[in-house]
């Protein structure tokens, strides 16, 4: 199945919508089926794959458009991304990885001992963006129950 997301003129995805595959040979068929069977115009429908995320395909295969279009997103077509929801108000866009990016970087990595911990069920750690102080708080959530 071909996905298309239906965007508004402020291009925000407002639903996803699937179109065979037989009928979307190209995105333009694509486009044309879905605006003659749902009243949107053909240039507000934008094909998304449902095998992209961070502009990686977890086929293996060519990623498509950044990420898959979600209700909510955005479309960026100066980009061709579809980008989700801005997590923080400080992070920023990074276009080769199709993702928000804190402004201090990726969370730290946890130590051997906390992964250890982690895999014993005796902690809970990691880290969480702390938009206040712009900084990466460890934190642990105790004791895993079961």
């Amino acid at each position: 199945m071909a996905h298309f997301a239906k965007i508004s003129e402020n291009n925000e995805v407002l639903q996803v919508l699937t179109c065979d595959n037989s009928v979307a040979t190209t995105e333009e068929k694509g486009q044309e089926w879905l605006e003659t069977h749902n009243s949107w115009p053909a240039h507000l429908w934008i094909q998304t794959s449902y095998n992209t995320q961070n502009n990686q395909h977890k086929n293996g295969g060519t990623p498509f458009r950044g990420n898959y279009a979600g209700i909510g997103h955005t479309w960026d077509s100066t980009n061709e991304i579809f980008w989700p929801p801005q997590p923080y108000a400080s992070w920023v866009k990074d276009i080769p990885s199709a993702s928000w990016k804190s402004p201090v970087g990726d969370k730290p990595a946890l130590t051997e001992e906390q992964i250890s911990q982690n895999t014993a069920r005796t902690h809970t750690w990691g880290y969480n963006w702390n938009e206040e102080t712009q900084a990466w708080d460890l934190m642990d959530s105790g004791p895993v129950s079961v």
